[in-house]
């Protein structure tokens, strides 16, 4: 089957190349004339395991083509995947839809066949009637575009076994004939047993907003009890282990630390607030206004036990930084908690090295004024605290007894609870985290264990050029 990807971002690549790898003629479209480019030979724009790879083998076979023509791509085929971004809008909550309506806008003048326009990106409630009425008042007379959603749930770090092996497909149609095609679309996926959600728009447009908001409070309930945790005495890691077991809850996504971020989950419930509100209903999730305020405040409490950690000030410390992505196996830096913590206690004066295996450039974009090392020991000589903020698995198979020759004062504050506390403080670190006692459990009480993966070691760190701004925090 032919069809078009249009918007080549993170979503958009990863789209384009794995519905090649199942078999389709895909065709993908974008304003940008360099990141085609780099598609075009194979080349991943981005960091995102798996997807070189995909990339490379498809464009080589010839099924996975780019393009910046709207018009090519209206002649190549008559079903088309939008998926580009709808940021926050910058004068309040809700969603930026500048960029979808662009797309149908741009699209619906030059289809000459009846066509169906699929929408993955996230958007409001709505959407889906509102982006079928500007695409029938652009098409050309005996042309019929109908606009369906398909929303995407990928995990960043996970986005190719996601989009090939997916937990579940939603689509949502307002016409059987469309959702024939989506079903014929998805065929390899049905085939090896993936529940297919067929239903309307506007519940497909729900589905994607309401499990980021369900995802969003449960991280932020258990960063809620690690603060009841700290004044209490109660340890959180146990107490979420404790509420795991119950099925009914589970363990995932209860691991008490810094707080989520990332290009999804801070704008998509401040969008659904906006939506909600918009409708009328805006009380039945009032709630995400307190779970948006504290994943905020985990920033917060991270810097204030830092300064509390070096003696109550920032000023002439240094500080070593472990992670600025918002999450392992990802560059992404959008709206990355570790990023904000570095911003903040380099601005009370700390002197900030800052180590990440893979968004050291975008990092450095975002953020110029710390120094930023490609070798995790360089990053830690001299430090006086070490800030483990991204969870990375090359930080919890460090040797904490190698990483203490090199440190002037052996003291971690571990901000994801995922550091071997049993192992760092018999290696002499004293080890504090959010949500946990100080004193150190003996082994066999709950700690996490360690993995063993293969290190590269050896490169350098990377001053910022005289009188580059601090960005502050990025949001």
């Amino acid at each position: 089957m032919r069809l078009t990807v249009i918007g080549t971002g993170y979503l958009g690549a990863v789209h384009a190349a794995c519905m090649a790898d199942i078999g389709h003629e895909v065709l993908g479209v974008d304003t940008d004339a360099g990141k085609i480019a780099a598609l075009a030979a194979g080349r991943a724009p981005f960091f995102e395991p798996g997807l070189p790879e995909i990339l490379a083998r498809n464009t080589e076979a010839g099924r996975l083509r780019f393009t910046t023509s709207l018009k090519e791509a209206a002649d190549f085929a008559d079903l088309h995947f939008v998926c580009v971004g709808t940021p926050q809008r910058p004068d309040s909550l809700a969603a930026d839809l500048s960029h979808v309506e662009a797309v149908v806008d741009g699209l619906a003048p030059l289809l000459t066949r009846d066509s169906l326009i699929v929408g993955k990106s996230t958007v409001p409630v709505g959407t889906t009637r509102s982006l079928s009425r500007r695409v029938a008042a652009r098409v050309r007379p005996g042309v019929e575009a109908q606009v369906a959603w398909n929303p995407e749930f990928l995990r960043e770090g996970f986005a190719v076994q996601d989009t090939l092996r997916p937990d579940r497909l939603v689509v949502g149609t307002a016409a059987p004939h469309a959702d024939q095609l989506l079903r014929s679309v998805y065929e390899p996926m049905l085939r090896a047993g993936v529940t297919y959600v067929g239903t309307d728009p506007a519940t497909a447009e729900l589905v994607k907003v309401a499990a980021n908001s369900f995802l969003a409070t449960k991280i932020s309930f258990i960063n809620a009890m690690a603060e009841v945790c700290d004044a209490s005495g109660a340890d959180v890691v146990t107490l979420a282990d404790a509420l795991g077991h119950d099925a009914r809850i589970g363990r995932r996504f209860l691991s008490a630390g810094l707080g989520f971020g990332g290009g999804c989950l801070p704008k998509d419930i401040r969008a659904f607030l906006a939506r909600a509100e918009e409708l009328d209903v805006g009380e039945a999730v009032s709630f995400l206004r307190q779970i948006d305020r504290i994943n905020d405040r985990q920033r917060r409490r991270t810097v204030d036990l830092a300064r509390h950690l070096v003696g109550g000030t920032f000023a002439g410390r240094q500080v070593a930084v472990l992670g600025a992505t918002f999450k392992p196996d990802s560059d992404d830096v959008r709206d990355s908690p570790a990023l904000a913590v570095t911003a903040q206690i380099a601005a009370e004066g700390a002197d900030v090295r800052v180590h990440d295996p893979e968004g050291i450039d975008n990092a450095r974009t975002a953020l110029p004024g710390p120094v930023y090392c490609t070798d995790v020991m360089a990053a830690c000589r001299d430090a006086e605290l070490v800030l483990h903020l991204t969870e990375w698995r090359q930080y919890r198979a460090l040797d904490p007894a190698e990483l203490a020759e090199v440190v002037r004062t052996p003291r971690v504050l571990d901000a994801r609870n995922a550091l071997d506390r049993t192992a760092w403080h018999a290696a002499g670190w004293h080890v504090r985290a959010l949500g946990r006692p100080v004193h150190v459990p003996q082994p066999g009480q709950g700690d996490a264990f360690r993995v063993t993966v293969p290190q590269a070691f050896g490169a350098t760190c990377t001053a910022p050029k005289p009188g580059d701004p601090l960005s502050g925090l990025p949001k």
